[in-house]
Order: structure tokens, then C-alpha cells, then sequence
């Protein structure tokens, strides 16, 4: 094992056999359905999250995990022969990830543990994660895999299309009435990553123009410059995530290998099922 450990929450949306591979622990969301807690991505994925949702039509509160996971975490790594640790946590204007994670470190004072919030989401995340890792496998120092990852923030974005509003009205975001008007006129709002959170940017009529339009600002936003890493986000979606990949290749040259990656429930509770988007890292 590498003597730099890589650490990160499930936000990432990173896939679990992806994470695995790069040396990447991830600490889980926590999904609280009443008084039931599941850990996102290991007792509730995006299809199990949903079927629930839909069987008892509400929506269940998502919170960070607690310090004492983060810290069964570090002790895990430093366990397995790690001497330092990077945690890449989930953009604090989302979530109390980051500031619980840094209690965890406080608890370790003797120890070497950089905690850094990454101001990003999803696999704008997930892709920080992954450059530290090969970073870190490469023989980097833990303050130049640091460095690497950082880079990425401003060359990262995100943009997505909902398939209904459905799942927002139940969180009380818009009202009935109005989501359901938008469904009868076929709106789908475009979601893109601004200031470290997913936020609401335009709403198209039709599925298929809504699917135009994340390609037509993926085109504008890369301005030319080659998309140096890439991946196809989706909620219970994969057959219209693929159908959306063959639409971007299209227009763009994508990297032959993309990730497919759900959301994961700590995301996906907060978009609804069907999403289909993007993420990907502008070439400097």
C-alpha cells in the first residue's frame, strides 16, 4: 500500500469498483427514512433509494456521516501502513461533510491528515479524487497530489437534465401545482455545478431539447480546448445516459473511456430519478 491514503465521501459518485481500484476509501452519506439509517452506496443505491421513495411518497433527510466514521477511516488507513492522509470532501456549501471530517482529524493530532474541501460535487469530485490517487501510485508527494487535484477545480464542471420535477416538489424546493404544470408542458429543467453546488439553470421543453442543450453548453464551456477526462452521470437512468453519450460524441471528441456513474443517494434524493448529465475536465 502506497504511504499516502486517499480518502473521500460518497458524493463523489465515484463507482464503488472504480474507487476500489485506485485505492480510494469513501465514507458514506447517511439516508435516514424515519428512524432507519442506510449508508449510501453500500445499504441503498440510486434504484433501491427510489423504489421506496415511490412505494411511500415521501422523500428520506440526507446527513453527513458522523466524525467517528471518518475517524474509523484514518485509523483504517494508518492500519494498513498509510503514514499520511488526503480527505477530499464534498463542497462545504452542501454539506457539513467537510467540518465533520476536520473533527475527525482533530481527534488525530499526532497524525499527518490533510483535510481539503474540494468545492465541488459528484465527479467533479470524484475526478480530484482519482487525479490524487494517480498522483500518489505516480510518486508524488502528498502536498504535490494535493496541488494536482486542486488544479482540477476550475477546470470541472457539471451539467445535467431532470426527467421530472416531480421528486423536488416532494421536498417542498417547488410547489405541486407548478411541478405539475411542468410535467404536463414537458419541462425539463438543465442543473450545472456554480459555487460548489448544483443549482437550477434553465428549463426546456421536450426531453430531447433538454438534451441538446447540455450538449450545446458542454461545447460552449470547453471553448474549443479537448476534454481531458469524462463521465456520464445518471439516476436510474443508464439506457438515456448512453443514448445522451452517443449526442455529445456527435459534436465533441469525448475520451474514448468514460465512466458511467450513478449520482448515489446522497445526490440523488435531491435531483430525482431519471437525471442524465455530465461531468467532465477541460484540457489546460
Amino acid at each position: 500500500m502506497s504511504k499516502i491514503a486517499i480518502i473521500t465521501d460518497t458524493d463523489t459518485s465515484l463507482p464503488n469498483d472504480l474507487a476500489a481500484a485506485n485505492g480510494i476509501r469513501q465514507v458514506s452519506q447517511n439516508i435516514h427514512f424515519g428512524q432507519e439509517v442506510f449508508l449510501s452506496n453500500v445499504d441503498l443505491d440510486d434504484k433501491k433509494l427510489f423504489e421506496r421513495i415511490d412505494r411511500e411518497g415521501k422523500l428520506p433527510k440526507t446527513a453527513a456521516p458522523a466524525p467517528g466514521k471518518f475517524a474509523e477511516a484514518f485509523q483504517a488507513a494508518f492500519a494498513s501502513g498509510a503514514e499520511q492522509i488526503i480527505c477530499l470532501c464534498v463542497s462545504s456549501t452542501v454539506s457539513a461533510t467537510y467540518n465533520v471530517a476536520v473533527m475527525a482529524r482533530e481527534l488525530m493530532p499526532d497524525r499527518d491528515i490533510s483535510v481539503i474541501d474540494t468545492q465541488s460535487l459528484s465527479m467533479g469530485q470524484g475526478f480530484m479524487a482519482l487525479v490524487a490517487a494517480e498522483a500518489v501510485q505516480a510518486g508524488a508527494t502528498k502536498d504535490e497530489a494535493v496541488a494536482q487535484a486542486l488544479d482540477l477545480r476550475g477546470r470541472t464542471f457539471v451539467f445535467g437534465a431532470l426527467s421530472t420535477l416531480k421528486y423536488i416538489a416532494m421536498s417542498g424546493r417547488v410547489g405541486h401545482l407548478a411541478a405539475g404544470l411542468a410535467t404536463l408542458l414537458d419541462v425539463k429543467p438543465i442543473l450545472a455545478m456554480k459555487n460548489g453546488k448544483l443549482d437550477m439553470l434553465e428549463k426546456i421543453r421536450t426531453r430531447r431539447k433538454a438534451w441538446e442543450r447540455v450538449v450545446e453548453l458542454t461545447v460552449q464551456t470547453t471553448q474549443g480546448k479537448s476534454i481531458e477526462r469524462a463521465a456520464m452521470l445518471h439516476v436510474c437512468a443508464l439506457d438515456q445516459a448512453q443514448q445522451l453519450e452517443g449526442l455529445f460524441r456527435e459534436r465533441l471528441a469525448l475520451p474514448e473511456k468514460l465512466i458511467y456513474a450513478e449520482l448515489t443517494p446522497g445526490l440523488s434524493v435531491h435531483t430525482g430519478s431519471g437525471l442524465v448529465g455530465i461531468s467532465f475536465v477541460v484540457r489546460k
